[in-house]
């Protein structure tokens, strides 16, 4: 493990001794597949599965989404979780109380989203210092990631926290590159973009390649992408991932640093302690999450108002609410009625692919 870990430290001081330029833009390019090749032997070594493994790390997936509370020790996570989720989690004035998942589950909005209170993150976590690897592994299953920070000290630890996630594959608030990638057997590497590439051309896409032993592919880039993206394509295992970043203890600042603070994007200032902020924080993780809620009408009754069906805003037809029902119900679908957003007339009769919008009302009639 450490002869890999000398190697990344090595790639990494070269690429602080290199200038950036047009001339080294090729030698940094490779240095970068080298470098994602050595993280990915980190995260997942050669002889066996990732890092997810450990007593009490890896938490039965429940509910409609997961959120992972991620942060450095003694930031206030323990006691957020107690305050809105009403778990006992472990709460001391000393670091590393937490040692393993603790979950939670809170219902908001008729939709039942599950806590996790990971374990603090410490400095070199990707590297596999402390029982980081275990904690990110976990991290990457969530559907949302809440970053509490310390607002005394915010922005150094957001990016210490972003550096060691980024390291283990996730990507946070980022959508995935527009880039078409495929391998194929014989034909070389066939290079086509679509808007003018400010750092990557014909040459430093090859040299990248050649480092992962591929010699045909084709590639289409759709906009002005880095070397870091067309890595992360090839890669092909990051996960991208929304984060609202927590600034927690605001009750120690003052006013003025508090409308700075603010400002900065994706964030919600909070006090686990006292519960401030928590209407703000929860109205935002629902925002992030996207979740679509979909009412059920029994014939000849009145729509459940009490347990919606929960979708993601991505995957709303008329079968992913048949699938999120029973399986089977598909396969015996006749037509929808729906009342609603998405309808013209209320209620309209559908078919499967029809797509449905937050709050709709659906009757499903099936064959006889």
């Amino acid at each position: 493990m450490s002869t890999i870990l000398e190697k990344i430290a090595a790639i990494e001081a070269e690429m602080a001794r290199t200038q950036k330029n047009k001339a080294t833009s090729a030698h940094l390019g490779l240095l970068k597949a080298k470098l994602a090749k050595l993280r990915r032997e980190l995260i997942s070594p050669k002889g066996g599965g990732g890092g997810a493994g450990g007593e009490g790390f890896e938490v039965a997936k429940t509910g409609d989404a997961r959120v992972g509370f991620v942060g450095f020790p003694s930031v206030g996570k323990s006691t957020l979780l107690s305050n809105l989720a009403g778990v006992y989690s472990e709460v001391a004035a000393y670091e590393f109380t937490t040692l393993t998942t603790v979950p939670g589950c809170i219902k908001y909005k008729g939709a039942k989203i599950q806590l996790l209170d990971l374990p603090g993150i410490i400095e070199g976590a990707k590297d596999g210092k402390g029982r980081g690897r275990q904690v990110i592994a976990v991290a990457r299953t969530c559907n949302l990631i809440f970053m509490v920070l310390d607002c005394l000290k915010p922005l150094a630890h957001k990016k210490l926290l972003e550096h060691e996630l980024e390291g283990f594959g996730i990507r946070l608030n980022k959508k995935p590159p527009n880039i078409y990638f495929k391998r194929k057997d014989k034909g070389g590497v066939n290079l086509n973009c679509m808007v003018p590439q400010s750092e990557l051309d014909p040459e430093l896409v090859k040299t990248i390649l050649a480092e992962y032993k591929i010699h045909n592919a084709d590639i289409t880039l759709r906009y002005d992408a880095t070397s870091d993206d067309f890595i992360d394509v090839i890669e092909g295992n990051r996960i991208y991932i929304p984060c609202i970043y927590l600034l927690n203890k605001i009750d120690q600042i003052s006013i003025e640093e508090l409308d700075v603070i603010y400002k900065i994007p994706h964030c919600v200032p909070i006090s686990a302690h006292h519960r401030w902020n928590f209407d703000d924080l929860l109205e935002m993780m629902w925002d992030y999450l996207k979740l679509v809620r979909i009412y059920t009408k029994p014939k000849g009754q009145l729509p459940d108002y009490n347990s919606p069906i929960v979708l993601h805003n991505e995957r709303t037809s008329i079968q992913d609410f048949c699938n999120k029902l029973h399986r089977s119900i598909a396969k015996e679908f006749k037509y929808a009625l729906v009342w609603g957003s998405s309808v013209k007339h209320q209620p309209q009769k559908v078919g499967i692919d029809h797509i449905l919008n937050d709050e709709d009302v659906v009757q499903i009639v099936k064959k006889v």
